[in-house]
Protein backbone atom coordinates (compact mmCIF):
# COMPACT_ATOMS: atom_id res chain seq x y z
CA UNK A 1 0.00 0.00 0.00
CA UNK A 2 2.71 2.38 0.61
CA UNK A 3 4.02 2.09 -3.22
CA UNK A 4 0.84 3.45 -4.25
CA UNK A 5 0.82 7.03 -1.87
CA UNK A 6 4.69 7.12 -3.34
CA UNK A 7 3.61 6.98 -6.75
CA UNK A 8 1.06 9.75 -6.74
CA UNK A 9 2.72 13.04 -7.48
CA UNK A 10 1.65 16.35 -5.45
CA UNK A 11 -0.75 17.57 -8.27
CA UNK A 12 -2.53 13.83 -8.60
CA UNK A 13 -3.00 14.15 -4.92
CA UNK A 14 -4.11 17.66 -4.47
CA UNK A 15 -7.01 16.57 -6.97
CA UNK A 16 -7.83 13.51 -4.88
CA UNK A 17 -7.57 15.46 -1.90
CA UNK A 18 -9.87 17.73 -3.10
CA UNK A 19 -12.58 15.60 -4.18
CA UNK A 20 -12.94 14.24 -1.25
CA UNK A 21 -13.06 16.75 0.33
CA UNK A 22 -16.26 17.99 -1.21
CA UNK A 23 -17.24 14.71 -1.19
CA UNK A 24 -17.33 14.55 3.16
CA UNK A 25 -19.31 17.78 2.33
CA UNK A 26 -22.14 15.95 0.07
CA UNK A 27 -22.21 12.83 2.91
CA UNK A 28 -22.37 15.74 5.87
CA UNK A 29 -25.59 16.52 3.87
CA UNK A 30 -26.71 13.34 3.43
CA UNK A 31 -26.44 12.41 6.63
CA UNK A 32 -28.67 15.42 8.21
CA UNK A 33 -31.19 15.42 5.30
CA UNK A 34 -32.17 11.49 5.88
CA UNK A 35 -32.13 11.85 9.79
CA UNK A 36 -33.76 14.89 8.99
CA UNK A 37 -36.57 13.33 7.31
CA UNK A 38 -37.47 11.16 10.35
CA UNK A 39 -35.08 8.12 9.47
CA UNK A 40 -33.06 6.28 11.83
CA UNK A 41 -29.33 7.66 13.19
CA UNK A 42 -28.06 4.40 11.82
CA UNK A 43 -29.79 3.94 8.12
CA UNK A 44 -27.40 6.56 6.69
CA UNK A 45 -24.41 5.25 8.36
CA UNK A 46 -25.07 1.66 7.18
CA UNK A 47 -25.59 2.48 3.65
CA UNK A 48 -22.70 4.27 3.30
CA UNK A 49 -20.92 1.26 4.59
CA UNK A 50 -22.62 -1.15 2.85
CA UNK A 51 -23.36 0.00 -0.29
CA UNK A 52 -20.96 3.39 -0.88
CA UNK A 53 -22.73 4.47 -3.78
CA UNK A 54 -24.11 8.49 -3.34
CA UNK A 55 -26.61 8.58 -6.23
CA UNK A 56 -28.32 5.51 -4.98
CA UNK A 57 -28.08 6.48 -1.31
CA UNK A 58 -29.80 9.91 -1.92
CA UNK A 59 -32.40 7.86 -4.46
CA UNK A 60 -33.08 5.22 -2.17
CA UNK A 61 -33.69 7.97 1.26
CA UNK A 62 -35.46 10.31 -0.57
CA UNK A 63 -37.91 7.42 -2.20
CA UNK A 64 -38.25 5.82 1.38
CA UNK A 65 -38.56 9.23 3.08
CA UNK A 66 -41.06 10.16 0.41
CA UNK A 67 -43.54 7.33 1.15
CA UNK A 68 -42.00 5.05 -1.65
CA UNK A 69 -41.92 1.36 -1.43
CA UNK A 70 -38.43 -0.04 -0.55
CA UNK A 71 -38.14 -2.60 -3.23
CA UNK A 72 -38.89 0.34 -6.09
CA UNK A 73 -36.30 2.30 -4.11
CA UNK A 74 -33.88 -0.97 -4.25
CA UNK A 75 -34.75 -1.52 -7.69
CA UNK A 76 -34.16 2.11 -8.54
CA UNK A 77 -30.75 1.90 -6.60
CA UNK A 78 -29.39 -0.86 -8.50
CA UNK A 79 -30.52 0.55 -11.92
CA UNK A 80 -28.58 3.58 -11.10
CA UNK A 81 -25.53 1.54 -10.30
CA UNK A 82 -25.93 -0.79 -13.67
CA UNK A 83 -23.37 1.49 -15.20
CA UNK A 84 -20.52 0.29 -12.84
CA UNK A 85 -20.79 -3.27 -14.93
CA UNK A 86 -18.95 -1.48 -17.89
CA UNK A 87 -16.53 0.48 -14.67
CA UNK A 88 -15.26 -3.16 -13.84
CA UNK A 89 -14.13 -4.52 -17.72
CA UNK A 90 -12.45 -0.50 -17.64
CA UNK A 91 -10.38 -0.27 -14.65
CA UNK A 92 -10.24 -4.12 -14.22
CA UNK A 93 -6.07 -3.89 -14.07
CA UNK A 94 -6.00 -1.19 -11.33
CA UNK A 95 -8.19 -4.07 -9.28
CA UNK A 96 -5.28 -6.38 -8.00
CA UNK A 97 -5.04 -9.88 -8.67
CA UNK A 98 -6.13 -11.46 -5.83
CA UNK A 99 -9.59 -12.17 -4.57
CA UNK A 100 -9.93 -9.90 -1.46
CA UNK A 101 -8.10 -6.97 -3.35
CA UNK A 102 -10.66 -7.22 -6.29
CA UNK A 103 -13.69 -7.80 -3.56
CA UNK A 104 -12.43 -4.63 -1.91
CA UNK A 105 -11.40 -2.42 -4.98
CA UNK A 106 -15.33 -3.34 -6.77
CA UNK A 107 -16.06 -1.53 -3.38
CA UNK A 108 -14.70 1.45 -3.85
CA UNK A 109 -15.27 1.80 -7.62
CA UNK A 110 -17.59 4.78 -8.09
CA UNK A 111 -17.47 7.38 -10.53
CA UNK A 112 -14.54 9.45 -8.88
CA UNK A 113 -12.22 6.80 -8.44
CA UNK A 114 -12.55 5.49 -12.74
CA UNK A 115 -12.21 8.67 -13.58
CA UNK A 116 -8.89 9.02 -11.72
CA UNK A 117 -7.88 5.60 -12.78
CA UNK A 118 -8.55 6.28 -16.77
CA UNK A 119 -6.81 9.66 -16.77
CA UNK A 120 -3.35 8.16 -15.84
CA UNK A 121 -1.62 6.55 -18.54
CA UNK A 122 0.76 4.32 -16.68
CA UNK A 123 -0.38 0.94 -15.26
CA UNK A 124 0.95 1.96 -11.48
CA UNK A 125 0.15 5.56 -11.90
CA UNK A 126 -3.82 4.03 -12.82
CA UNK A 127 -3.64 1.82 -10.02
CA UNK A 128 -2.38 4.63 -7.25
CA UNK A 129 -5.00 6.93 -7.97
CA UNK A 130 -7.75 4.55 -8.59
CA UNK A 131 -6.84 3.14 -4.62
CA UNK A 132 -5.85 6.48 -3.09
CA UNK A 133 -8.63 8.41 -4.66
CA UNK A 134 -11.30 5.44 -3.21
CA UNK A 135 -9.93 4.96 0.45
CA UNK A 136 -9.93 8.53 0.65
CA UNK A 137 -13.76 9.09 -0.50
CA UNK A 138 -14.79 5.99 1.78
CA UNK A 139 -13.00 7.71 4.52
CA UNK A 140 -14.83 10.98 4.31
CA UNK A 141 -17.93 10.48 2.93
CA UNK A 142 -18.66 8.43 5.57
CA UNK A 143 -17.31 10.80 8.28
CA UNK A 144 -19.37 13.32 6.71
CA UNK A 145 -22.45 11.24 7.19
CA UNK A 146 -21.96 10.57 10.75
CA UNK A 147 -21.05 14.24 11.95
CA UNK A 148 -24.32 14.87 9.10
CA UNK A 149 -26.57 12.55 10.79
CA UNK A 150 -25.36 13.97 14.22
CA UNK A 151 -26.09 17.32 13.35
CA UNK A 152 -29.74 15.98 11.96
CA UNK A 153 -30.62 15.15 15.29
CA UNK A 154 -30.12 18.29 16.90
CA UNK A 155 -31.75 19.86 13.91
CA UNK A 156 -35.43 20.17 14.19
CA UNK A 157 -36.17 20.97 10.22
CA UNK A 158 -33.44 20.58 8.51
CA UNK A 159 -35.75 22.27 5.68
CA UNK A 160 -35.42 25.48 7.26
CA UNK A 161 -31.77 25.37 6.69
CA UNK A 162 -32.16 24.96 2.78
CA UNK A 163 -31.26 21.00 2.98
CA UNK A 164 -34.15 19.31 1.88
CA UNK A 165 -33.29 20.63 -1.44
CA UNK A 166 -30.27 18.57 -1.63
CA UNK A 167 -31.71 15.22 -2.81
CA UNK A 168 -33.25 17.09 -5.81
CA UNK A 169 -30.48 19.29 -6.11
CA UNK A 170 -27.79 16.64 -5.84
CA UNK A 171 -29.23 14.10 -8.56
CA UNK A 172 -30.09 17.06 -11.18
CA UNK A 173 -26.03 17.34 -10.86
CA UNK A 174 -25.66 14.19 -11.34
CA UNK A 175 -27.69 13.96 -14.54
CA UNK A 176 -26.57 17.43 -15.73
CA UNK A 177 -23.37 16.26 -17.47
CA UNK A 178 -24.51 13.47 -19.38
CA UNK A 179 -26.98 15.96 -21.15
CA UNK A 180 -24.64 16.54 -23.67
CA UNK A 181 -25.46 13.81 -25.61
CA UNK A 182 -28.50 14.30 -27.78
CA UNK A 183 -29.81 10.26 -27.13
CA UNK A 184 -29.41 10.89 -23.18
CA UNK A 185 -31.20 14.17 -23.52
CA UNK A 186 -34.29 12.36 -25.08
CA UNK A 187 -34.22 9.44 -22.64
CA UNK A 188 -34.36 12.12 -19.79
CA UNK A 189 -36.84 13.94 -21.10
CA UNK A 190 -39.25 11.25 -21.88
CA UNK A 191 -38.92 9.68 -18.33
CA UNK A 192 -40.05 12.86 -16.73
CA UNK A 193 -42.76 13.68 -18.63
CA UNK A 194 -43.60 9.55 -17.79
CA UNK A 195 -43.10 9.87 -14.24
CA UNK A 196 -44.85 13.81 -14.02
CA UNK A 197 -47.65 11.93 -15.53
CA UNK A 198 -48.38 8.77 -13.46
CA UNK A 199 -47.24 10.28 -9.87
CA UNK A 200 -50.89 11.42 -8.83
CA UNK A 201 -51.84 7.69 -9.80
CA UNK A 202 -49.41 5.53 -8.11
CA UNK A 203 -47.49 4.98 -4.71
CA UNK A 204 -44.51 6.98 -4.35
CA UNK A 205 -41.69 5.49 -6.14
CA UNK A 206 -42.88 3.76 -8.57
CA UNK A 207 -43.05 6.83 -10.89
CA UNK A 208 -38.90 6.76 -10.90
CA UNK A 209 -39.45 2.98 -11.98
CA UNK A 210 -41.89 4.25 -14.82
CA UNK A 211 -39.83 6.90 -16.20
CA UNK A 212 -36.90 4.44 -17.17
CA UNK A 213 -39.40 3.94 -20.10
CA UNK A 214 -37.25 6.73 -21.67
CA UNK A 215 -34.01 4.23 -22.00
CA UNK A 216 -35.83 2.11 -23.69
CA UNK A 217 -37.46 5.08 -26.02
CA UNK A 218 -33.77 6.28 -26.48
CA UNK A 219 -32.84 2.66 -27.34
CA UNK A 220 -35.19 1.93 -29.90
CA UNK A 221 -34.47 5.16 -31.80
CA UNK A 222 -30.85 4.68 -31.25
CA UNK A 223 -31.53 0.57 -33.04
CA UNK A 224 -33.59 2.10 -35.89
CA UNK A 225 -31.12 5.23 -36.61
CA UNK A 226 -28.44 2.48 -36.76
CA UNK A 227 -30.63 0.16 -39.42
CA UNK A 228 -31.53 3.38 -41.11
CA UNK A 229 -27.65 4.02 -41.85
CA UNK A 230 -27.33 0.08 -42.91
CA UNK A 231 -29.25 0.33 -45.67
CA UNK A 232 -28.18 3.43 -47.77
CA UNK A 233 -24.40 1.86 -46.90
CA UNK A 234 -25.77 -1.46 -48.65
CA UNK A 235 -27.47 0.59 -51.44
CA UNK A 236 -24.02 2.43 -52.31
CA UNK A 237 -22.53 -1.03 -52.44
CA UNK A 238 -24.24 -1.96 -55.05
CA UNK A 239 -24.41 1.03 -56.96
CA UNK A 240 -20.68 0.96 -56.88
CA UNK A 241 -20.63 -3.00 -57.65
CA UNK A 242 -22.77 -2.22 -60.85
CA UNK A 243 -20.49 1.12 -61.82
CA UNK A 244 -17.59 -1.53 -61.81
CA UNK A 245 -19.04 -3.84 -63.45
CA UNK A 246 -19.35 -1.51 -66.52
CA UNK A 247 -15.89 -0.08 -66.71
CA UNK A 248 -15.26 -4.05 -66.76
CA UNK A 249 -17.47 -4.24 -69.76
Amino acid sequence: MRSIWRTLDRDLARDIALVCLADGLVGLSFGAITVGSGLPVWLPMLLSVAVFAGAAQFMFVGLVASGGNPVAAVVAGLLINARHVPFGFAVADALGSSWAKRLLGTHLMIDETVAFALAQRERERRKAAYWACGIGLFVMWNVGVVVGALVGTVVGDTGALGLDAAFPAVLLALVLPALRDADTRRAVLVGVAVALASSPFVPAGLPVLFGLVGVVAAWRRGQSGEAGEAEPSEAAQSVRADSGREDAC
